[in-house]
């Protein structure tokens, strides 16, 4: 599956780039990450835990920087393994300068196997889309805030917006579960109109 999108930061391109590189920032966009840590100058050991539905998925591997223009570009690769299944995927991130502002863009491609594909690709996807969301819109909160505007800053408490809401490792459980719970009510309505009908 494919995703894109963008973000505008409030910092330059410089200050973006080396938090594109910070394994403590990277660590932090990465729901149920337990570990990120650097191996060499562009090689990462990763290991994440979040339950997917009624599976607990422990996953390790590595994430690789590659096709490294500094300040400009790169390609953040990966590949973890669990019990469960596995993923691979990659994302072209490519920064802009704007004045005083950067637009980050991404590209993502990822592709998921074992049981964890057996729950249906439009559920994965859906899934896939949410981490891929949360991971770049949580970097976007944590490289450049969002601030409110001046006029409203005494109703707010002063307090930085966020892009995203920090998830905790169970997040996909709460997400698959919702949509289980979606589905089964449509199952339940088709069934009593088919009743009602006949």
């Amino acid at each position: 599956m494919k995703l894109s999108g963008s973000y505008k930061l409030n910092v330059k391109k410089e200050v973006v780039w080396k938090a594109l590189n910070d394994p403590n920032i990277l660590k932090k966009c990465i729901p149920g990450c337990e570990s990120f840590e650097k191996e060499t100058d562009n090689i990462f050991n990763a290991t994440a835990t979040n339950q997917i539905g009624p599976m607990n998925a422990s996953f390790s591997g590595t994430v690789n920087l590659s096709n490294i223009k500094p300040n400009e570009s790169y390609t953040l690769s990966g590949e973890g393994n669990s019990s469960v299944g596995f993923v691979n995927g990659s994302a072209n991130v490519k920064l802009a300068e704007e004045g005083k502002t950067t637009i980050l863009n991404y590209d993502v491609d990822v592709v998921v196997g074992g049981k964890i594909a057996q729950l249906g690709s439009r559920l994965i996807n859906g899934v896939a889309k949410k981490m891929s969301d949360y991971f770049f819109g949580r970097f976007a909160d944590l490289v450049s805030p969002l601030t409110e505007d001046k006029s409203k800053i005494l109703s707010s408490n002063n307090e930085n917006k966020k892009r995203v809401k920090e998830l905790k490792s169970n997040f996909l459980n709460t997400y698959i579960y919702s949509t289980l719970v979606v589905f089964i009510l449509l199952l339940v309505v088709i069934f009593f109109l088919f009743h009602v009908k006949y």
